[in-house]
């Protein structure tokens, strides 16, 4: 057995099986990983991070989507539920989800809290316990408004045409510093702006020496007597795909899984986790999303700008109805084609016109409903993860209520007309033209439907019947040494953006396992 030096190890360059030693062992250097990475090493615990995506800096970001895509997001982008119904957005790389998402924060709204404690028995911390560790994580990560000034084009119409309306809106939060308004967030950022965990809390982890495995597909922990040790992964080569045929091993004193919602519950799947309650893998969350492109007379050139800067939570909580919120996405060449549907020349024509286009999002809340439980990961024969995604009805009215509100946004902030996602877009001229989103076809495959934020799988609950982890320091409650820390813990979804309360949460648990682990 060995140790491994500080810094990074690239694992595709291994020529021989390893085996490594350490105090913590953490699968996954996302948002999660990267916290507690930095907090344990600082604390003086040995710790080896253990991340499948590939280690890559600002000079490999360089604004080009058939370059990002492959590179930096799960299976290429092209992550998608069972049914083919709902596109996943999701990061792969040293930093995880952090290096390609939006810079959208917001911390975890109370109610939401509130909700996991009278429903699902998490009574570990509450908004006043988490409080101090978002404000930690928003002086780290430069997390701060969006000047009002700085609104790109696509965004401003969202905020003007929710102002109109008399509807909620306020500029997001982003965690940059030095940000150029480049518009390619979701590539990589070029000049380290975004304060991701690449350019944050890895190198603070591996200053304070931590050792960094990339191009390593965790494939299985291993329990004995209801601890795991040992945690087996592969070396995979240069091009994120294929396995070199290395080995490593790390047998370490504790665990944390942090590979994020549907990765982290495949990864215990594989490894025959024990489940006597079946709730491993459950009550997947996506925020599932749909979406209206306004057609503008002016250019509004979508790629310029922060991506994502203003943000309308006005029907977050509709009572017995699925709530949701509005956001906008950037408007890049590759991401715009392959939402926009249409094939041959039609499809031509439509882009033809994305100067001009503005893309509103209605991010739908699920979790919160008892016939909206959300998704169930599997296994694919391979070993892969797999994403059942039943859409229930209520939903699927909180995908035409959403559509409706994007298309008077867009009305009011001065659109000529409004089309939906569908294949044929329904195209509406006013107000007057709402009814043709009912009459549309809200069917699985009939419109696009998407998701950047997944949650859940491995659900935290005090009541070992519901959740996989405890809410007092996310470890599983059949096995002593082994803790999930990351987005799949929640028991819903969130409302908002992950990323901060993903931070929040990783921060607080972090420091707490500090003090159990220094002297264990």
């Amino acid at each position: 057995m060995t140790t491994l030096p500080p810094g990074i190890t690239e694992a595709q360059t291994l020529t021989a099986d390893v085996e490594v030693g350490c105090d913590v062992a953490i699968v996954g250097s996302g948002p999660g990983g990267a916290v507690v990475a930095a907090t344990l090493a600082r604390a003086g615990l040995s710790v080896v991070v253990l991340e499948e995506g590939g280690a890559f800096t600002k000079a490999r970001f360089r604004g080009r989507e058939d370059e990002a895509y492959p590179l930096l997001y799960q299976d290429g982008g092209q992550r998608v539920t069972k049914d083919l119904g709902i596109t996943l957005l999701q990061g792969k790389a040293m930093g995880g989800g952090s290096v390609v998402n939006w810079t959208t924060c917001f911390r975890t709204p109370d109610h939401v809290i509130d909700h996991w404690r009278t429903r699902h028995a998490v009574g570990g911390f509450d908004g006043a316990a988490l409080a101090p560790h978002f404000a930690a994580m928003e002086q780290r990560l430069s997390i701060a408004p969006v000047p009002l000034e700085l609104l790109n084009r696509n965004n401003r119409a969202l905020y003007d045409g929710c102002k109109k309306l008399g509807w909620a809106v306020e500029p997001t939060q982003r965690n940059v510093l030095g940000c150029a308004y480049s518009g390619h967030c979701g590539h990589g950022c070029p000049i380290d702006a975004k304060q991701s965990m690449l350019v944050t809390l890895l190198p603070d982890a591996m200053q304070a020496g931590a050792a960094v495995v990339t191009r390593c597909r965790v494939q299985r922990v291993v329990f004995e007597a209801g601890r795991v040790t040992a945690v087996i992964g592969l070396a995979i080569d240069a091009s994120g795909t294929q396995s070199t045929g290395v080995t490593v091993t790390v047998k370490p004193r504790f665990v944390v899984i942090a590979g994020g919602a549907i990765n982290s519950p495949a990864l215990l799947l594989r490894s025959a986790a024990p489940d006597p309650h079946g709730v491993l893998g459950r009550r997947t969350f996506l925020h599932p999303v749909t979406g209206v492109v306004g057609v503008f007379d002016d250019r509004i050139e979508g790629w310029r700008g922060a991506p994502q800067s203003a943000a309308s939570h006005q029907f977050a909580q509709r009572g017995d109805e699925v709530g949701f919120f509005l956001e906008v996405a950037p408007i890049h060449p590759m991401l715009m084609a392959t939402a926009m549907p249409g094939i041959g020349t039609t499809h031509r024509d439509t882009m033809a016109r994305v100067a001009h286009f503005a893309a509103f999002l209605a991010l739908t809340i699920d979790g919160f409903h008892d016939d909206v439980p959300g998704g169930r990961v599997t296994l694919s024969k391979s070993g892969a993860p797999v994403l059942a995604y039943p859409i229930a009805e209520r939903q699927w009215r909180a995908f035409r209520d959403g559509a409706k509100a994007l298309a008077k946004v867009a009305f009011a902030a001065g659109a000529k007309e409004a089309l939906t996602g569908h294949d044929p877009p329904t195209s509406m001229r006013s107000d007057a033209d709402l009814a043709a989103v009912d009459a549309a076809h809200w069917e699985v495959a009939r419109v696009a439907l998407f998701s950047a934020h997944q949650m859940g799988g491995c659900g935290m609950s005090d009541d070992a019947k519901s959740g996989v982890v405890r809410s007092e320091d996310l470890r599983h409650h059949q096995i002593d040494n082994l803790h999930v820390v990351d987005g799949s813990v929640f028991p819903t979804s969130l409302g908002v953006n992950p990323q901060l309360s993903i931070y929040g949460l990783a921060h607080l648990m972090a420091e707490r396992l500090v003090a159990r682990w220094k002297t264990a």
